[in-house]
């Protein structure tokens, strides 16, 4: 889709550990750094995020920090700023979107079933102001 971000897996990482939350889960798929993931309610394990996704419950918890396979743990960003996303277009604060293509983030809900927004672009404090993903998830879901 036009609208994907591009995301280079060998460069993602957080930025202020500190400042971040993080948790580890159980793949139930292959995932690629940097790929938005959701628990899937009846394993307990995540899968790559979709804005197809029919429910609020099966879209996106975090992003993986690595690549890993079926059956391995993932660490998943849940909230803080993260490096290896290709924001250079895209203006300080524009949020950035869960896509239809499954683990993908996009810069518009052009093409996207909903509009489920998972962070925004971030300047970090250096002297270019370089832009990294700020990431924000809803922690707590109302049912």
């Amino acid at each position: 889709m036009a609208n994907e971000i591009v995301v280079t897996a060998a460069l993602v990482g957080i930025i202020d550990p500190l400042k971040s939350i993080v948790k580890s889960y159980i793949a139930s798929v292959a995932i690629d750094a940097g790929e938005a993931v959701y628990i899937v309610a009846a394993t307990g394990k995540v899968a790559l995020a979709s804005a197809a996704a029919s429910d609020a419950l099966s879209q996106c918890r975090g992003i993986a920090l690595q690549s890993v396979g079926a059956g391995q743990a993932v660490d998943v960003l849940e909230e803080g700023e993260l490096y290896g996303f290709t924001l250079s277009a895209m203006s300080y604060n524009d949020p950035l979107f869960l896509n239809d293509t499954a683990g993908a983030l996009a810069t518009a809900t052009a093409g996207s079933t909903t509009n489920a927004i998972v962070g925004c672009v971030a300047p970090l404090s250096d002297k270019d102001l370089t832009k990294v993903a700020r990431i924000s998830i809803a922690r707590y879901i109302s049912w």
